[in-house]
C-alpha cells in the first residue's frame, strides 16, 4: 500500500538561523531497498530539497533559514506504490523554542531565594517560569516579567529548609512552547529565629531537705527550630522572695535534665537556641511542698489515700482513659512510662485541651501483658496538679500462677477448698477477675448441681464454677456422691483468660455414716426388738396382753379421786359390763 500520511509534522527554530521540522512516522509498508524516502521542499524556493531526512526514533531535519521569514514547507513521503504529504506554513518569528536556562544559581535569607539564570537566546526576548518543590512535595510556579527575566525572587519561604528549582523560557511576545526544563538546583534557606514554644514536662521526688526536679523537653507541631538546635537553656528561680535566677545550658543531644531545689515555689522556663537567637520560653510552676502538696504533684508518692488506682481498658488503638473534667482547669496532662519495668523508665506525656474528658493513649512501646500506670493532671496558670491515676494493659494475658490450695475439708457430699491470698503486683501480665473452680468424677461424665459444664480442646469434660470475687479464699463444692473418687483445681483468670490445667487435685469422698445411722435404726433395732420378742414371748403376753388385766393398769380407773386405800376403784356409770355374775363368797358380801 502507499505510505500513511506523517504525523505530528511542525517546524520551529530556537536560535532564528536554523529551521527544524519533526514529525513521527506512519506506517510505511515497505522495508530495505523499498523503505518510504522522504522530502522537504519549499513551494517559493527553487531547491528540490531543503534537507535530508533523519529517522533514529523521531524524524527530523534542518535547514539555514537566511533572511526567508515566511515559509511553506511541504513534506512528502513516497514508497513503490504511491506518496503522501504534510504541509506547514510559518513565521519564524512565531516558532522560537529556546534552549533550556543554564548556569542556574541562588541568593537565599531566611525566608527568600532569588534564582539567577542564563540563557543563549540574548537577542530575543523571553519571559521564564521558576518551578519551586515545597518540602512537603506540593509544587508553586513563579513568573518573571520580560523586562527581568534572568531572575524570580520567591517570598514566605520556611527558614532552615531545603528547596528545590528549576526554569525554563518561551518568547515573550510570539508564545509557541516552553523550553526545556533547567537542571534542577536544590538549595536551604537560612537559619531564623525558632517559632513556637518547647512542649516541657516534669517529674518530681522528694528527697532530704528539697526535691529532685527531672525536666523533659520535646518539639510540639507548632514548634519550629528554624535552624540547627545548639543548646537547651534552662532557668529556675524562687516566686516568693525574687532571688536571683539559676540557669544551666543543656546540649541540644539531651531531652532532660536534672535540678535540685528546696521546698519553696519555683517558677521554670526552658528555651530552645539556634545560631540566631532563642525560643520563647515554656514555663511552669513547682508549688511550695507540704504534706498536702505531696498528694497534688508527685503521682508516685505512696501516701496518696485519697487517690484510688483505677482500672483502664486497652483497645485496638491503644489504652483508652476517661478522668472527671473540672472548669478550674486550662489544659489537661496525661504522664506514663514506656517502659515501667527499667530505670529510667521513658517518660511521657501528652497535653489536651479544657474541654476534653477522655483520650486514647498509644505507643508503639506498649506490648501486652505489661502494666502501665498513667497519670491525669490538670493545670491552670502552668501549675499542675494531680487529679487521678489509672493502671492498665495494652491487652491482659493469662496469669502467671494460680492458687495454691492449703486445706481440703471432705464430707461424704462436699468438699471445701482453701487457698492463700492471690499475691499481685506491677508484674501481673493482668487484672485478676477472680477464679474457676473445676470437678469431675474420675469414673463418667460432670453432672454437680449448680456447675456449668465445660469441654476442653481434647474433648474432656468438666463442671465448672466461677469465683468472681479476686479477694474470695475458700469455695464449697456441693452435692458429691459418697465413697467417689474425683479430680479438681482451681484456676485464677484475667481478662486474657487463664492457662491451661497442668495438674488436678485428687480426692475421695467418705461414705455417707448417716446412712448406716438409719439403716442401723431402720433395720437392726426392730430386728433386736424382734428376736427379744420371740425369746421371751409368754413375759411379754403378760406384761402387754395379760388374760386378767390388772386394774391398776386401766384407763378407766386412771383417775385420783376414785381410790381407797391404794387401790383403784372403779365406777359402775364408767362401764358397761357384758353380764353380771354375783360372787357369794365373803369379801363379796361385804362389798
Amino acid at each position: 500500500e502507499p505510505p500513511d500520511i506523517p504525523k505530528d509534522f511542525s517546524c520551529q527554530t530556537q536560535d532564528m538561523k536554523r529551521v527544524t521540522c519533526t514529525w513521527r512516522e506512519g506506517e510505511t509498508y515497505f522495508y530495505g531497498e523499498n523503505s518510504p524516502q522522504y522530502t522537504l521542499s519549499e513551494s517559493s524556493s527553487q531547491k528540490t530539497a531543503l534537507c535530508k531526512a533523519n529517522c533514529p526514533k523521531q524524524c527530523s531535519c534542518s535547514w539555514d533559514i537566511g533572511h526567508q521569514w515566511i515559509w511553506n514547507v511541504t513534506l512528502t513521503v513516497e514508497n513503490p506504490l504511491g506518496k503522501k504529504t504534510a504541509t506547514d506554513i510559518f513565521d519564524v518569528n512565531h516558532r522560537m523554542y529556546p534552549t533550556a536556562p543554564f548556569q542556574v544559581w541562588e541568593d537565599c535569607t531566611d525566608t527568600e531565594i532569588t534564582v539567577h539564570w542564563n540563557y543563549k537566546n540574548h537577542e530575543i526576548e523571553l519571559f521564564c517560569q521558576t518551578e519551586v518543590l515545597q518540602p512537603d512535595g506540593k509544587i508553586e510556579l513563579h513568573n518573571s516579567s520580560a523586562a527581568d527575566s534572568r531572575r524570580v525572587t520567591v517570598r514566605g519561604l520556611q527558614p532552615y529548609t531545603e528547596y528545590t528549582a528549576r526554569v525554563r523560557c518561551a518568547a515573550a511576545k510570539h508564545f509557541w512552547r516552553w523550553s526545556e526544563w533547567s537542571q534542577p538546583l536544590t538549595t536551604r534557606t537560612k537559619e531564623g529565629t525558632p517559632s513556637g514554644k518547647l512542649d516541657i514536662w516534669r517529674e518530681i521526688t522528694p528527697v532530704l531537705g528539697g526535691r529532685n526536679v527531672t525536666l523533659f523537653w520535646k518539639q510540639t507541631p507548632s514548634f519550629q527550630a528554624n535552624g540547627k538546635i545548639i543548646s537547651y537553656e534552662v532557668t529556675w528561680e524562687k516566686i516568693e522572695d525574687g532571688s536571683k535566677p539559676e540557669n544551666i545550658s543543656v546540649s541540644s543531644v539531651y531531652n532532660s535534665t536534672r535540678i535540685l531545689i528546696d521546698n519553696h515555689s519555683y517558677r521554670i522556663s526552658i528555651m530552645a537556641n539556634n545560631s540566631v537567637n532563642f525560643s520563647l520560653p515554656s514555663v511552669l510552676v513547682i508549688s511550695r511542698a507540704t504534706d498536702n502538696s505531696r498528694k497534688i504533684l508527685f503521682c508516685s508518692f505512696l501516701g496518696t489515700e485519697e487517690l484510688k488506682e483505677g482500672q483502664v481498658n486497652g483497645t485496638d488503638d491503644g489504652v483508652f482513659i476517661s478522668w472527671e473534667p473540672r472548669s478550674i482547669y486550662d489544659s489537661y496532662i496525661i504522664d506514663w512510662c514506656n517502659f515501667p519495668r527499667l530505670q529510667p523508665c521513658d517518660l511521657q506525656w501528652k497535653r489536651f485541651g479544657p474541654n476534653t474528658s477522655s483520650a486514647v493513649i498509644s505507643s508503639a512501646a506498649f506490648v501486652p501483658g505489661v502494666r502501665y500506670k498513667f497519670c491525669i493532671y490538670g493545670s491552670v496558670a502552668n501549675r499542675a496538679s494531680l487529679l487521678e491515676k489509672k493502671i492498665g494493659y495494652l491487652r491482659e494475658l493469662p496469669p502467671h500462677l494460680d492458687p495454691i490450695v492449703r486445706k481440703v475439708d471432705l464430707t461424704y457430699n462436699s468438699v471445701t477448698l482453701s487457698w492463700d491470698s492471690y499475691f499481685t503486683n506491677e508484674s501481673e501480665p493482668g487484672f485478676v477477675r477472680g477464679y474457676h473452680v473445676y470437678v469431675s468424677p474420675i469414673q463418667g461424665n460432670c453432672n454437680l448441681k449448680g456447675s456449668k459444664k465445660h469441654i476442653f480442646s481434647d474433648e474432656s469434660e468438666l463442671c465448672k464454677y466461677t469465683i468472681e470475687n479476686p479477694e474470695e479464699q475458700k469455695f464449697t463444692v456441693k452435692h458429691l456422691m459418697p465413697n467417689t473418687k474425683y479430680k479438681i483445681v482451681v484456676k485464677a483468670f484475667t481478662g486474657g483468660g487463664e492457662t491451661p490445667i497442668s495438674s488436678f487435685i485428687y480426692i475421695d469422698t467418705p461414705s455417707n455414716s448417716n446412712m448406716l445411722y438409719f439403716v442401723f435404726l431402720l433395720v437392726i433395732v426392730p430386728t433386736l426388738v424382734a428376736a427379744i420378742c420371740h425369746w421371751k414371748m409368754e413375759w411379754v403376753k403378760e406384761c402387754c396382753c395379760p388374760v386378767i388385766p390388772s386394774p391398776n393398769k386401766s384407763k378407766v380407773l386412771s383417775f385420783k379421786e376414785f381410790k381407797i386405800d391404794s387401790d383403784k376403784v372403779l365406777k359402775i356409770n364408767d362401764c358397761l359390763p357384758d353380764m353380771l355374775a354375783v360372787d357369794s363368797n365373803t369379801e363379796t358380801q361385804k362389798l
